[in-house]
């Protein structure tokens, strides 16, 4: 057998969709699926080469479809796939018959071309139904959209458009279906390993605030993490800060699978759904060039303060940061969006600010607990589908200020039931110093002053972040720093926290 094969010495191959000249032509390659079929039937160790990613629908003749079909399925079970055994399973076949039945068979193993030819002929084979479910897709996108529909948002085409669009762009990669546990414990032994390497024990994306990282493990992929807090606790301060530093720390290289990537930080798309990109951008230069954020809207700039914002503008241009400042956004939508981020620049993380903003479909507006289920599940699909950490804010209700102690719990989520239930990991800011400042007694009463001010200067300047659900580690709390004229969350000197979040007890 010459490497490269020739072509089966049969008839002139058949296309199925002959007969139609008013249709453009499906590429095809005809050859090529023969000489591949006769490769698999000369050594069956040809199929195992090529089953990653190749399936019998890939063929564009379907009864070569139907062979290869055959074939897999007595290899799958160690059973020999040659011309002579498949001949029984497709006696009946009549688009066999039609081409010479077992005489074809044979001729396509006598054209056999050699194993180490076989992976490119199966890509092209690959390649060329890409290209027909391309087309197809388009027929159906210019068949749609020439219908008059009042039922059907534009919008809501083109966000469908998109998605399957991006489905089609990664076929051939990581595929769906039950997969062995050997395949599953090799990714988890490959996750452990990038954990011990690193040697702080982290298997995610650093989020930049060490206590929190040692708690979490930094932040994993396909995770739906959702970030809760009542107005004024500094939820979107938290999360800006986690973007930025993810941002910050991106660096390209080669992975460990040998993929090229982001070996340290992130690419982090952020949807700021209440305030504009520029507010957004501000309170990230007004954090980096330490210049408090109000004087910045005032215009109240000294000179120095003004060109540490402009310096700061000047280092960041470049960080991969990417924010969409769009209102009201419809999940389909903020899907499709993050999908083609993903395509055109990367994506490594996302944030979702804030969770209560994002509209649901049409047939769950009217029942809102129902509208927020398909949101957070919507999420959590986009987290799973493009393989990142999504970041989702969301308001606290009420009933937090009805209680003594003020620390927020999972009955407080709006709508809980649902987004307990979908997310991954729970965390909740809460700044103690917030409610003391509002209790402050009167100055003629020394003794409620003097007891005041010792409990403000514990909790001045700090901040708790309360891990109050996380299905693969420990829950608790982690104290961080918290500089409210910049918006910004640190680490705190380990002289000043109560115990190391791996303190036992601290789960």
């Amino acid at each position: 057998m010459a490497d490269g094969g020739a072509p089966v010495p049969a008839e002139t191959p058949r296309d199925p969709t002959a007969g139609t000249p008013e249709a453009s032509p499906a590429p095809s390659n005809i050859e090529a699926e023969q000489a591949l079929l006769g490769a698999i039937l000369v050594n069956n160790e040809v199929y195992d080469r090529v089953s990653v990613f190749l399936r019998a629908e890939h063929f564009h003749d379907p009864v070569h479809a139907r062979i290869f079909e055959v074939a897999a399925r007595r290899i799958q079970r160690n059973a020999l796939a040659t011309a002579v055994t498949l001949k029984a399973f497709l006696e009946d076949d009549a688009g066999l018959a039609e081409i010479g039945g077992a005489k074809y068979l044979a001729r396509l193993a006598g054209a056999a071309i050699s194993i180490y030819s076989a992976r490119d002929y199966a890509r092209t084979i690959h390649d060329l139904a890409i290209r027909r479910e391309l087309m197809g897709i388009g027929d159906e996108i210019r068949a749609r959209a020439s219908r008059a529909d009042p039922d059907v948002d534009p919008k809501e085409q083109i966000a469908e458009a998109e998605q399957r669009l991006y489905s089609l762009a990664e076929t051939g990669g990581r595929e769906g279906g039950f997969r062995s546990f050997l395949a599953a414990s090799i990714e988890a032994v490959d996750v452990a390993n990038a954990a011990y390497m690193r040697g702080g024990g982290l298997a995610g994306i650093p989020t930049g605030l060490n206590d929190l990282d040692r708690m979490m493990g930094g932040l994993h992929n396909s995770d739906l993490i959702i970030l809760a807090g009542r107005p004024s606790m500094g939820k979107t301060s938290l999360a800006t800060n986690i973007a930025f530093n993810v941002a910050r720390a991106f660096r390209v290289g080669e992975k460990a699978d040998g993929v090229t990537g982001a070996v340290e930080g992130g690419r982090v798309g952020f949807f700021s759904l209440e305030m504009s990109a520029e507010q957004l951008a501000t309170r990230v230069l007004a954090e980096q060039s330490r210049v408090p954020s109000h004087l910045v809207r005032r215009g109240e700039m000294e000179e120095d303060q003004f060109r540490r914002f402009f310096d700061a503008a000047k280092d960041l241009e470049k960080m991969p940061l990417y924010i969409d400042d769009t209102a009201a956004l419809p999940i389909a939508q903020l899907a499709a969006r993050a999908r083609r981020l993903k395509r055109q620049k990367g994506l490594d993380a996302l944030v979702v600010d804030y969770l209560q903003l994002v509209r649901g479909g049409a047939q769950g507006r009217e029942n809102r607990v129902q509208e927020v289920s398909e949101i957070t599940q919507g999420l959590k699909a986009i987290a799973k589908e493009l393989n990142i950490p999504v970041i989702a804010l969301s308001q606290l209700s009420r009933q937090v200020e009805q209680r003594e102690d003020k620390r927020p719990q999972l009955s407080d989520l709006r709508e809980s039931g649902s987004i307990e239930q979908d997310a991954d990991v729970v965390l909740f800011v809460f700044r103690e110093e917030y409610y003391r400042e509002r209790e402050k007694p009167s100055e003629t009463d020394a003794e409620a002053m003097e007891k005041w001010q010792q409990i403000m200067s514990e909790v001045a300047g700090t901040a708790e972040v309360i891990i109050g659900k996380q299905r693969h580690g420990p829950i608790g709390t982690v104290k961080l720093s918290f500089e409210g004229s910049f918006t910004r969350f640190g680490n705190l000197a380990r002289s000043d926290r109560d115990a190391p979040p791996d303190a036992p007890g601290f789960a």
